[in-house]
């Protein structure tokens, strides 16, 4: 593997690589928010902890910089955890093993981390930097975005002084981001009783496998497979003129990410194990002609494995099933203001059995809040109607567009002086922390940028070396000409 911290901006790339040093999956990042404590203090800067975790370094204005509004660069110091399932890693120990690939970097058969990585490691270095000219500078570096945004929900009200909110999550260099899409969990449940396994009757456990996964925001509009689903429409095949029992389901793993793999396990009378064949068989090639585009490397298969201790009840058996099929997945709406932006979208995330109810995670996310509403309230109902327990959670704002931003005018202006066009204005549908920090601090002029990451939230996760490069150089240019106060 490549050594990453001899690429440029090296300041950038050591710190980065200090990151994918420290363990940090989401809600189990302490030793990342341990690594940013320290890194603030060891500068002497003004070093906050807040109880939530998220860390706030204040750093003062170069000379002849103290008439300029004050900067708040903003990241999140978790990431996403994704490996395929038959790769040895442990998120919470071992560290990302990120290397040059090209143009890239990425990491060995596990997400890497970029996402925020890079861009927490671009706001570490300004503040360790003394050689670049800015005005006063505020780092906040948040916990536990990616499953929830508890860091953002709990940011208090009076901590900050910033006039200005630059954040660095975006994964497009050459393309600013005035607004994002809000989100909301609607989770199910479907409680079941224990029965016995039917006598004479064979097991077997149904794989899906080779999807590409991604980030169920950005990767939503691609069209990719979705694992929960084509289990499911597998199970649904077979259940209407077989008297299969399920048995276990454990499929998807992340609520933010597209599910890539998913296996069930099912007892089929001994009488129609050849029918179970014939209509998998005939099932298998249809999905992977339909998917053979975006999904060339969908892989579905069956084999016979040993006897469970139960089988689910029939009612809850045939209600789970009737409810993941009637339940909507991918692209909702598209923008009628921003063309080629998604406006609405859900994610049919995490289907998992444990000892006594089966658990449904699906995320909805929309730039209009209605239609989040609206659209989580559809999928309430689909589940209720199946006889599940239904709870929405975790609901975050969207960040609402502003064309006419102080900040936006000045980076488009930097970006064309420097690099001869000016950049791209657009929205994004994911969820960033801008609007959930507006809430408390509703005069902060804000804007989104990052260099150029691919698959986010997979195993498949890479960042483009040059435009790291470019990302701090127009970070450094837009620092040195923040207007005054």
């Amino acid at each position: 593997m490549s050594e990453i911290r001899n690429l440029e901006p090296k300041a950038v790339w050591e710190i980065f690589q200090q990151l994918c040093n420290i363990p940090r999956p989401s809600k189990k990042e302490r030793k990342a928010v341990e690594f940013a404590k320290k890194f603030g203090e060891d500068l002497g800067l003004e070093t906050i902890e807040e109880e939530i975790g998220n860390i706030i370094i204040k750093k003062p204005a170069t000379p002849g910089m103290e008439d300029r509004k004050t900067v708040l660069l903003q990241g999140h110091l978790d990431m996403v955890p994704q490996k395929n399932s038959d790769v040895q890693h442990d998120f919470e120990n071992d560290p990302i093993q990120a290397y040059v690939d090209g143009e890239w970097v990425t990491a060995k058969d596990t997400t890497l981390g970029a996402d925020n990585g890079i861009g927490v490691a671009a706001a570490l270095a300004a503040l360790q930097a003394t050689d670049i000219e800015h005005g006063p500078l505020e780092v906040l570096l948040t916990v536990d975005e990616e499953t929830g945004m508890t860091g953002a929900e709990n940011l208090q009200p009076g901590v900050l002084n910033a006039d200005i909110l630059i954040n660095t999550d975006s994964e497009d260099e050459g393309e600013l981001y005035i607004g994002c899409a809000g989100g909301i969990d609607t989770n199910a449940k479907f409680h079941y009783k224990e029965e016995a396994v039917p006598g004479d009757s064979q097991t077997f456990k149904i794989d899906v496998k080779g999807l590409k996964g991604g980030h169920s925001g950005l990767d939503i509009p691609l069209g990719r497979g979705n694992a929960n689903k084509l289990l499911n429409r597998v199970l649904h095949a077979v259940n209407k003129t077989l008297n299969i029992r399920l048995a276990d389901i454990q499929s998807g793993s992340l609520r933010n990410a597209i599910p890539r793999e998913g296996f069930a396990v099912v007892v089929v009378p001994n009488g129609q194990v050849g029918e179970f064949k014939s209509f998998i068989d005939e099932l298998i090639p249809v999905l992977k002609e339909e998917l053979s585009v975006t999904e060339p490397d969908l892989n579905i298969l069956y084999k016979e494995t040993e006897n469970p201790s139960h089988v689910i009840d029939e009612i809850t058996h045939n209600n789970l099933i009737k409810g993941l099929y009637g339940c909507p997945n991918g692209v909702i709406r598209m923008s009628d203001s921003m063309e080629g932006l998604v406006e609405t979208s859900t994610n049919l995330a995490i289907v998992q059995k444990h000892d006594d109810y089966i658990s449904v995670a699906t995320l909805q996310r929309s730039s209009v809040d209605s239609g989040k509403e609206n659209l989580a309230t559809m999928i309430r109902c689909v589940f209720e109607l199946a006889g599940a327990e239904v709870v929405h959670e975790g609901s975050y704002p969207g960040w609402k567009p502003n064309v006419n931003s102080p900040i936006l005018k000045t980076m488009q202006d930097v970006y064309n002086k420097n690099w001869g066009k000016v950049p791209e204005i657009k929205g994004i549908h994911a969820g960033l922390e801008c609007g959930i920090i507006m809430e408390n601090y509703p005069k902060l002029d804000t804007i989104s940028f990052g260099p150029t990451i691919r698959f986010p939230h997979s195993p498949d996760e890479k960042v483009n070396i040059a435009t790291v490069k470019k990302f701090w150089e127009f970070l450094v240019e837009t620092l040195k000409n923040i207007s005054k106060k």
